[in-house]
């Protein structure tokens, strides 16, 4: 087997390897998506959620309607810091894959080159070879020339 020949299995799987990384970047990065999404959602619910409350309390309310309301927001609160604490967490994990992928993408890139270069030396030597064998072939028919003709 050639030494391109070699390469190019070698390559093959870095490269696989590479496809892989970069999906499971994309699917973090979905994820993350999907996790802001639901950070925007709970945000905006709090927001409508706190006028509700600044409405009804200027029209009046009990001290169990405001304890009610207070508490749920507080809840609100509480889960809008464990999905930003969420969102966090996953940009880290992003940051990973991302790494990881650009590890990947280079190692291809080096073991591509690396390859180009082993069948770029393949074809100079089969070059050289082929010469030689026209050379060759060139000085017998020559010595046959020369010998005929004496």
């Amino acid at each position: 087997m050639k030494k391109s020949e070699r390469f190019k299995v070698i390559i093959d799987i870095q490269a696989q390897q590479e496809k892989q990384s970069l999906q499971a970047l994309g699917a973090c990065q979905q994820q993350k998506q999907a996790l802001e999404g639901q950070l925007r959602n709970l945000r905006s619910y709090r927001r409508e959620y706190a006028e509700k409350f600044d409405a009804a309390e200027s029209r009046g309310m009990s001290i169990g309607q405001l304890l009610e309301f207070r508490a749920f927001i507080d809840k609100l609160d509480k889960a809008i810091a464990a999905q930003q604490q969420t969102v966090e967490d996953k940009n880290k994990e992003l940051l990973r894959f991302r790494k990881n992928w650009e590890q990947n993408h280079r190692k291809t890139q080096s073991l591509q080159k690396i390859g180009e270069r082993a069948v770029l030396e393949e074809v100079k030597l089969a070059d050289k070879r082929e010469q030689a064998e026209q050379d060759e072939r060139a000085s017998r028919a020559g010595r046959k020339n020369g010998m005929g003709t004496a």
